[in-house]
Formats: structure tokens, sequence, C-alpha cells
């Protein structure tokens, strides 16, 4: 069964707003919901998929991806220039880059992925699970 929703809890929900609604075009997912206390994101022209809520936190604490719980979330992106492409933008975000876009041999392949830090510290990926340029 596909998961239908993601959601991340964040201590500052306009930063993440500013910060999601730069980088979710880039990996083909469109605006559901926004509104004071919440913002969504869904997979751009009706296509299947996981949708992402961001909520804003209730209970003040850091998150790390080191303790139990979410470890990272991973957007499958069709190509490897889009994986670049992300790779680009969130240098421009000013985000901290983990991994530059790279094959990585230790996975199933083919498996070509960027993998970075968001203002709060998730981590996210891009990756492409073909050959396609």
């Amino acid at each position: 069964m596909p998961i239908g929703h993601l959601g991340l809890n964040v201590p500052d929900l306009e930063v993440a707003r500013a910060y999601y609604e730069r980088l979710m075009p880039a990996l083909e997912l469109e605006l559901f919901l926004s509104d004071a206390d919440q913002f969504a994101y869904r997979p751009a022209g009706g296509k299947p998929g996981t949708f992402l809520f961001v909520y804003r936190a209730l209970s003040a604490g850091d998150y790390s991806r080191d303790r139990a719980g979410l470890q990272h979330v991973a957007f499958m992106v069709r190509t490897r220039s889009a994986v670049d492409h992300v790779h680009q933008l969130v240098r421009e975000l000013g985000s901290e880059v983990l991994h530059e876009p790279r094959h990585f041999p230790e996975y199933p392949q083919p498996y070509y992925a960027t993998f970075w830090l968001d203002p709060h510290g998730f981590m996210l990926e891009a990756v492409c699970h073909h050959d396609r340029p």
C-alpha cells in the first residue's frame, strides 16, 4: 500500500514555507494547501504519489536524524540532470550539502543522488533511479 502523506513539524513555519516554495517545483511537486498553521505539497499534474505536509511545531525541541524517528526524506526525480538542477538550487538557497550529486554504488543501481539539509536540519535527497541524463 503506498504512503499517502508524510508530515513534518518545524519550529518556524514561515522559514519553511519560503524554503519549500522555491524547492518543491524543482521536485515536480505543487502546492496543495496553505494556511496559518500548515502547508502541503502534492505531485504535480495529478500524478500519483506521496503528499508532504509541514506543520508548525507545538512543542520546542531540536530535530536529529541520528535519534529514533525520521532519518531523511528522498524525492525521486526523472533524470540525473534533475538531480543536478536540485543540487544547484539548494546551494542557491544556502542549504548545507551533505553529498554532492554522484552515483552511489553501495545502493541498488542505478542510483544517482544528492543529499542536503533543509533550514531545520531535515536531511533531504533528490534521487534518480534511471540512467537517463
